[in-house]
């Protein structure tokens, strides 16, 4: 399956990092989108949950739903977490799939990578990971997991088909892709689809 990418993937790359990196270094800072404990207040999240984890884990969550809202985890899935910015979904996940779960969050930003990592040993838990990588090309094994979450990623993405394709490799045969991001059903002006600030903002 090939699709007409109208951006530069690296260019953009680089543009969603230079924002996310932000968002990891300063999560009080001023964005054009909500972040941490309010913004998983808005969007429905178990308020018991979210007051159980340390400050570290939800102060960088800029997602735009809620993934758990369509299926709760079962005990001992697996589950991918793709675009795990600072972790808040993945200690999301592992409250639900618990010790005999594993919760692996994929990222490109490296200072997210070092958040999630530090807050996951802050933690203890020792079945939750950060791998650094694009979601294009995850280092995960084919059918490896039960569930892939995502929230608000794929829409930064700019090859979409890459990306459903390396979802389907890795869940295994009727796992389940629960993922909540922007769509936008009106045709979009060719000049703006080129325009990797429109992307990001």
């Amino acid at each position: 399956m090939t699709q007409d990418i109208p951006v530069n993937v690296d260019q953009l790359r680089d543009a969603v990092r230079d924002k996310y990196r932000e968002v990891a270094i300063d999560p009080h800072g001023t964005f054009h989108f909500h972040t941490g404990r309010p913004l998983a207040k808005r969007l429905g999240y178990d308020a018991a949950v979210v007051a159980a984890l340390p400050d570290a884990a939800v102060e960088s969550f800029a997602g735009v739903g809620n993934p758990f809202s369509q299926r709760s985890l079962q005990p001992g899935e697996k589950v991918i977490d793709i675009g795990s910015g600072g972790g808040f979904d993945c200690f999301v996940a592992r409250s639900q799939v618990g010790e005999t779960g594993q919760v692996v969050g994929i990222d490109m930003t490296q200072e997210m990578l070092d958040k999630s990592n530090a807050t996951a040993r802050s933690m203890g838990l020792n079945n939750v990971e950060f791998r650094d990588g694009i979601i294009e090309d995850m280092d995960i094994d084919d059918g490896w997991a039960d569930v892939v979450i995502s929230n608000g990623v794929i829409n930064l993405c700019a090859d979409k088909a890459a990306v459903f394709s390396e979802i389907f490799r890795v869940l295994k045969p009727g796992g389940h892709l629960q993922f909540s991001d922007i769509a936008n059903g009106n045709t979009v002006p060719e000049s703006a689809r080129n325009d990797i600030d429109l992307w990001t903002a």
